[in-house]
């Protein structure tokens, strides 16, 4: 609900802030930097506190004569009270030094406000393309700004492994690298180490936003293996880290010290991401090894396990029950249903909207994150002048339009779908310049969907929006894609799409 009165309350030099010390400082980190005001304990002119008749994550905004109140159900609802108190300030109150002089006038206004998902996120791949330790930063703040609580980080891939193990160091020595990226001959590696990381999870933690941490098991561990030779199912044929994309056949063994690696690797990343959900992938492990292996039957025969296809659910099982042990829930991708129901489980459904309806209906909890149209490294248009054409797009007007809750459910099955993430797998992004032109503004209009009612949004009115937002977005210097078409840095002379990769990461070491 938004409700505009007449007239304008104006910030300056003079205000001050009121209430509880943890509350303002939301304040003051938000408004001071651009404008310079040192916002002092004690004034009158913003007042923030909480109210426990608002819901998690709810506030109320009021702009009037007497200045600037806030009241929110928690913490988290008063980083979106003074997100939603920018927006309504002109498009400079993004930048980071102040401008000498100015004043700031926020209209008069009443703002009630909740989000309709627990769970709004955005995904980003770091194993495909190391990016830089400074942009997750940034990209914590881009989420920020568009009120988004999950950072769902996925750190681990065939073609390369980022978070640093203590207890195998191979991890970071050899899996970390690969020697080049289809076929082109320039080798591409690093890593974060675990302190790197909870400085980003305690950056986050500031801004209401989660870092899910995403461990690819027990598919997608080539580079693993390459690491760890006895992880895999054919120890006497050493692997590399993959340099190629695509499905890899090659998957953890089930040995019961494989396991104990798994857990091992699981108990490092809970000591450094404190949050409660965390990703164990499950997507696209190929059995073919399994198949192809006497001693994989022999093990079947030692846990009681009748079918092939029944191997990932017996793991994923075992990890729920760790992770639970441990106060967390797993999270993996739908395909960790497709033998049956895993209890305890958080499914994300990405291959459309059918597993996740499969999963509701089953009574598991449900993230909604289907190819289409979440999937941001798929263009932006079908057209040749598109610098990532990936088999299909999504555009921004289908992004829109996205509804989270597919028709059809009853309302058990409904309460099961718990939240709505947008994704950005980036083996044909190699640069921050690349992800961000991907991923905005799709991201912005993806935020709508995330938080609003179904049946209060207006995708024409959306886009309107979105489009008056690009100048936040100019200010914080985003490179995002221009609605009306590709950016002529992508083009090339007759239109055509460059097979080869303009931009380069920058050096990141091996710390990233």
């Amino acid at each position: 609900m938004i409700v505009y009165g007449d007239g304008a309350f104006e910030l300056g030099p003079e205000t001050g802030v009121r209430g509880p010390h943890r509350l303002t400082a939301i304040a003051r980190r938000y408004l001071g930097p651009p404008t310079g005001y040192g916002f002092m304990d004690g004034g009158t002119a913003i007042d923030v506190d909480i109210d426990a008749s608002l819901p998690a994550e709810g506030y109320r905004l009021r702009v009037d004569g007497d200045g600037v109140q806030v009241r929110s159900g928690d913490e988290a609802g008063a980083v979106y009270a003074v997100q939603t108190l920018l927006q309504l300030l002109p498009p400079d109150i993004h930048r980071r030094a102040p401008l000498a002089g100015r004043r700031w006038s926020v209209p008069f206004v009443t703002v009630q406000d909740a989000p309709r998902f627990s769970w709004r996120g955005s995904h980003l791949d770091v194993s495909r393309h190391v990016m830089p330790k400074d942009f997750l930063f940034r990209f914590v703040d881009l989420l920020a700004l568009h009120k988004l609580n999950v950072f769902h980080l996925h750190l681990t891939d065939d073609q390369g492994w980022r978070f640093e193990s203590l207890r195998y160091p191979r991890l970071t020595e050899v899996a970390s690298s690969r020697r080049e990226t289809q076929g082109d001959g320039t080798p591409h590696g690093g890593f974060y180490r675990q302190d790197d990381l909870r400085e980003l999870v305690a950056y986050a933690a500031t801004r209401a936003i989660t870092i899910v941490p995403e461990i690819d098991m027990p598919g997608h561990m080539q580079a693993a293996i390459a690491a760890y030779p006895n992880l895999g199912n054919d120890f006497a044929r050493p692997i590399d880290v993959a340099t190629t994309f695509g499905i890899k056949k090659h998957v953890l063994n089930i040995e019961e010290g494989t396991l104990r690696f798994c857990e091992d690797i699981l108990e490092e990343v809970t000591d450094v991401f404190p949050g409660t959900a965390v990703h164990i992938g499950g997507d696209e492990c190929p059995t073919t090894q399994w198949e192809a292996s006497a001693r994989v039957r022999v093990r079947m025969r030692e846990l009681g396990i009748d079918e092939i296809h029944q191997v990932q659910r017996w793991i994923t099982g075992r990890l729920v029950r760790f992770l639970a042990e441990r106060g967390r829930r797993l999270v993996g991708w739908d395909e960790i249903i497709d033998a049956g129901p895993v209890p305890g489980a958080l499914v994300m459904s990405w291959r459309g909207v059918r597993p996740g309806v499969r999963a509701a209906r089953m009574g598991q909890d449900v993230i909604m994150a289907p190819d289409v149209p979440t999937y941001f490294n798929y263009a932006s248009a079908d057209s040749p002048n598109e610098p990532l054409l990936l088999r299909r797009c999504n555009t921004l007007d289908m992004v829109a339009a996205y509804e989270p809750i597919p028709p059809g459910l009853d309302n058990e099955a409904r309460a099961h779908v718990i939240g709505t993430q947008c994704q950005l797998w980036t083996e044909h992004m190699p640069t921050v310049r690349e992800v961000e032109y991907m991923a905005f503004p799709r991201i912005s209009a993806f935020a709508e969907a995330a938080w609003t009612e179904a049946g209060q949004r207006d995708s024409a009115d959306l886009l309107r929006r979105v489009d008056a937002h690009l100048a936040r977005l100019d200010v914080l210097g985003v490179g995002y894609r221009p609605p009306a078409g590709p950016a002529p840095w992508q083009r090339r002379p007759g239109g055509r799409r460059s097979g080869r990769r303009t931009f380069r990461l920058p050096s990141v070491g091996d710390s990233a």
